[in-house]
């Protein structure tokens, strides 16, 4: 059994059999429930395999702090990491990514 209680703002506090968890409410949720939350731009394209030699997603080209921060991330930062995103492919051995 699940139990939701509301401890504040932006977070919920859960309970299940096996103990409290927590979940936060992302940032893009819309502050007035009659307007949907913004898109996010990004770059993913669902080919999420990380090189270990380089750091980079072989999909997108981002290291994963930036996957993880992005949705956190303004829309000047998120264009600034896309922008230098082509130049990143050259870091990965090209043995591992398809025709450009």
């Amino acid at each position: 059994m699940v139990k939701l209680i509301p401890t504040g703002e932006k977070c919920n506090s859960f309970y299940s059999d096996t103990g409290p968890y927590f979940v936060f409410m992302s940032s893009t949720v819309a502050e007035n429930p009659q307007t949907p939350p913004r898109a996010v731009v990004t770059p993913c394209i669902k080919l999420c395999v990380v090189d270990g030699a380089s750091g980079l997603c072989l999909g997108c080209f981002r290291t994963l702090s930036e996957i993880g921060g992005w949705s956190g991330l303004t829309e000047d930062q998120r264009a600034a990491v896309m922008a230098g995103l082509p130049a990143r492919r050259t870091r990965i051995d090209p043995a591992l990514l398809g025709p450009a």
